[in-house]
């Protein structure tokens, strides 16, 4: 049985405002607020992380392509391989 939020005690009342701003984790949000260079350097950490797993999933995703095309020109299907030797020497090219 759940007590109606107009009449539940005041204290009881703010104990939950006060579990929920910490589950919302408002205090550490305010915090960095306060701290601006912290705020530039955390977000300056976050922003290189992300280009650097980017550039890495990138190169690994174009790797296996590139992988892929030679196996189908190994095979020697005969339109798709002469298509395909054609993109190679351009990526090869452009090296």
């Amino acid at each position: 049985m759940s007590i109606h939020p107009d009449k539940e005690p005041p204290a009881e009342h703010m104990r939950r405002l006060v579990e929920r701003l910490e589950a919302m984790r408002i205090a550490d949000y305010l915090e960095l607020l306060e701290r601006p260079r912290r705020l530039v350097v955390t977000n300056f950490v976050a922003g290189i992380a992300r280009g650097l797993g980017f550039a890495i999933g990138t190169t690994i995703v174009f790797a296996i392509v590139v992988e892929v095309l030679r196996r189908i020109i190994m095979i020697n299907i005969p339109l798709i391989s002469d298509y395909l030797v054609d993109i190679i020497r351009l990526i090869e090219l452009h090296k």
